[in-house]
């Protein structure tokens, strides 16, 4: 494989492997921690919702990833997030839960600012034809870990509790903090701001907006993500109400969700290359539409068959949407654009796992699951409907006049990439100029 030839690919994915078994084996102590001390899905529910609410800072967070060396950030940022974790320790009744909550905000805001540097580091690293591979080795990585957190997060939560498994994370960031630090990579410069505060704090939003392709891909995500959240609290009622199982047989769904995600990150760079990344987020989102319904089935092959497919169509979601913004957002926005999106998606989504948790109370949840399928499948259906007009002739060559297009403008459905980026992520990246 052409990027494992690479050394500070492979540095940095070593890094990320160790990190992001901490993350899941947390990410799944975290829920089950607050379910075993309260015995309520909807708390449970609301960790998922303090780990998305800081992307409403998404902007700000973007404006400083732009401002300073990105290497450098995701080094602090990892060290610090190690400190935080520690806290935790002091969590053994239901009255310090609110510990847990904290907590997880504070890694919440850790994750925008690593996942914004990390893409924008990566687009410095690695010439355009690896960013496709790069993103699915992450992507791959991140949910092959739950094939492992089971054992790392619920086991350990099992035989130790949860400060044993914050132990484990907080270890886990000094290490990527440690691989960041042996990367030969030299960090850019940052660009010194030359427009007013606000003007560069919206400058993501508004590439964004003035991106046609691109703007269709983070509408899409975002009203799917609208319902999408009500996962979160739902997967909770389906194991107790559908299968009879008790809250810890969530490891053994995330198993199954990682087993698919990572088939999925295999196969998606060729994918991409094929479809497009427009078209592999809408078939990301059929596939989780798909997963979706099957849990409607209380059966737990059925559930378990479901939540493979889900995890499939998960990757190739993120897949295609972090390739989306790399190959179509010039340097010097890279942390915004990718900022801008993250809390684009990111609001609806808190708001989503927001509402499952109090819908869920109130309403079945099998016609939330209904709603979960139907809204993700339509979102896809468009997607794939106009993301077809993304994908230029193969020897398509951008005019000049598209170097350049004001803010809000379209494109009239022309078949033309936003920002003389090829949609397919083949040929050469021309920037437009930068805000």
């Amino acid at each position: 494989m052409e990027l494992l030839r690479d050394r500070d690919a492979r540095v940095l994915l070593s890094g990320e492997t160790l990190s992001m078994l901490g993350d899941r084996a947390m990410f799944l102590a975290l829920g089950i921690w607050v379910k075993t001390l309260t015995g309520s899905s909807a708390d449970a529910g609301l960790v998922f919702f303090m780990l998305a609410l800081p992307t409403l800072f998404g902007p700000a967070a973007g404006l400083v990833v732009d401002r300073v060396r990105r290497r450098r950030l995701m080094i602090v940022t990892d060290v610090t997030i190690a400190a935080a974790l520690l806290p935790l320790l002091l969590v053994h009744s239901r009255d310090r839960v609110w510990l847990i909550y904290v907590v997880a905000a504070a890694y919440g805001t850790a994750s925008i600012l690593f996942g914004s540097a990390r893409s924008a580091l990566l687009t410095e690293m690695l010439p355009e034809r690896l960013l496709p591979s790069a993103n699915a080795a992450l992507q791959s990585i991140s949910e092959s870990m739950r094939l492992l957190a089971p054992v790392a997060g619920a086991g350990l939560f099992a035989l130790l509790g949860g400060g044993a498994v914050a132990v484990l994370d907080s270890l886990t960031f000094l290490a990527s903090a440690a691989c960041l630090a042996r990367l030969r990579h030299h960090d850019v410069r940052p660009t010194p701001g030359e427009s007013h505060f606000v003007a560069q704090l919206t400058a993501g939003a508004r590439h964004i907006a003035r991106t046609p392709a691109l703007r269709r891909v983070v509408l899409a995500v975002a009203v799917a993500l609208l319902v999408v959240g009500f996962a979160e609290t739902l997967i909770f009622t389906v194991i107790q109400v559908q299968l009879h199982r008790r809250p810890s047989f969530f490891g053994v769904l995330g198993f199954a969700q990682g087993v698919g995600a990572v088939a999925g990150g295999l196969v998606a760079a060729p994918a991409l290359r094929r479809l497009g990344d427009a078209r592999l987020v809408a078939a990301g989102m059929a596939l989780f539409a798909v997963g979706d319904g099957l849990l409607l089935v209380p059966d737990v092959a059925v559930v378990l068959a479901g939540i493979g497919v889900a995890g499939v169509g998960i990757s190739w979601a993120v897949i295609g949407f972090g390739t989306a913004i790399q190959l179509r957002t010039p340097p010097d926005l890279q942390g915004r654009v990718y900022s801008a999106a993250d809390t684009l998606v990111g609001v609806p989504q808190t708001f989503s796992i927001a509402l499952g948790a109090v819908a869920s109370t109130v309403v079945d949840f099998r016609l939330l699951l209904i709603v979960m399928a139907v809204v993700t499948a339509g979102c896809g259906a468009v997607l794939a409907v106009r993301g077809e007009a993304d994908r230029p002739p193969a020897d398509y060559t951008p005019p000049d006049a598209q170097l350049a297009q004001p803010l809000g403008a379209d494109d009239g459905g022309e078949p033309r990439p936003a920002g003389g980026v090829r949609a397919d992520g083949a040929g050469e990246r021309v920037h437009p100029r930068p805000e």
